[in-house]
Parts: structure tokens; C-alpha cells; sequence
């Protein structure tokens, strides 16, 4: 019979480790600070909360930025319902002049297309992880990836 779950020093390692990673997936879907450290800080305590519910350790990684995504994809649903204003973060993750068209690049791209440059560019994760934290075939991700990075070349470019 094997474990089930995990306990709370493996956890808190995980979580040390992998803070870094968690923040760039969430600004990828949020594109604010203050919202994605939010959306970290939750995910972080709910899979601490339920970490006895992790079937398999070996997928601890895959869990957490699950938890992560709906935890982006819930403050998402609840800004819509608030006053929508676009707003640009005042502190630039960087001040040169190509981020900023790389920015706007990413986030003209359409939803699908976003999600996936940021799991595999942002939070650094293969083309199987992403297929598996995105419920989607390997193909589907390969084929995104590619369309993806074949519109932000041009938009750049431009």
C-alpha cells in the first residue's frame, strides 16, 4: 500500500523551492503583483490544507500549479464582475523597451495560446507537464506552443 499524500516538511520544501516559478504563472494568467501573490498565497495554503488528498507524491509539482490556475482563473471570474479598466503595472518587471512589446504581444495573444507560453515559458514546465496540468493532448500543446510563438515573433517584429 502506498502513501497517500504528503507530508508537511515535503511540502514546505516544495513550496521554498518552487515559490519563484508559482509567481511567474500567476502574474503569466494575472499580469498584477498584487493579484498573483494573492492567487499564490491561496493555492499555497489550499494545497496545504488538502496536501493528504495528493494521490501521488511524484505529482506534487503538477497539483500545486493546478490548484494555482483555478485559483487565477477564480480571481479572473471576479474581476469581470467588477469595473473593467486596463491598467499597466507601474513597476515594469523590466524597463527595457522590448518587454513592454512582448507584453502587449502576450497578451493580444488569444486565451488558449497565453496559457501555454505561460506554463512552458513562465513556469518553466515541459510539454508533458503542460499537457497534464492542462487536461490536453502533447500535440495540442506542441501545435499551441508553435502557433504561439509564430504570432509573438511577428507581433514583435512589427
Amino acid at each position: 500500500m502506498f502513501k497517500k499524500g504528503i507530508d508537511k516538511d515535503d511540502y514546505i520544501s516544495f513550496i521554498t523551492e518552487n515559490k519563484e516559478m508559482l509567481y511567474r504563472v500567476a502574474y503569466g494568467y494575472l499580469r498584477d503583483e498584487t493579484k498573483s501573490l494573492d492567487a499564490v498565497d491561496e493555492a499555497v495554503y489550499q494545497g496545504y490544507a488538502h496536501r493528504h488528498d495528493l494521490r501521488e507524491p511524484k505529482y506534487l509539482k503538477t497539483w500545486v500549479t493546478r490548484i494555482l490556475i483555478n485559483e487565477c482563473l477564480k480571481i479572473i471570474r471576479n474581476a469581470k464582475r467588477e469595473l473593467n479598466m486596463e491598467v499597466l503595472p507601474e513597476e515594469s518587471l523590466s524597463p527595457d523597451e522590448n518587454s513592454m512589446y512582448l507584453r502587449h504581444a502576450l497578451n493580444n495573444l488569444p486565451e488558449e495560446l497565453r496559457r501555454i507560453i505561460v506554463l512552458r515559458y513562465f513556469g518553466g514546465y515541459t510539454i508533458a507537464e503542460t499537457a497534464n496540468i492542462m487536461d490536453i493532448p502533447e500535440g495540442t500543446v506542441s501545435t499551441r506552443t508553435r502557433k504561439a510563438l509564430e504570432i509573438l515573433k511577428v507581433e514583435v517584429s512589427e
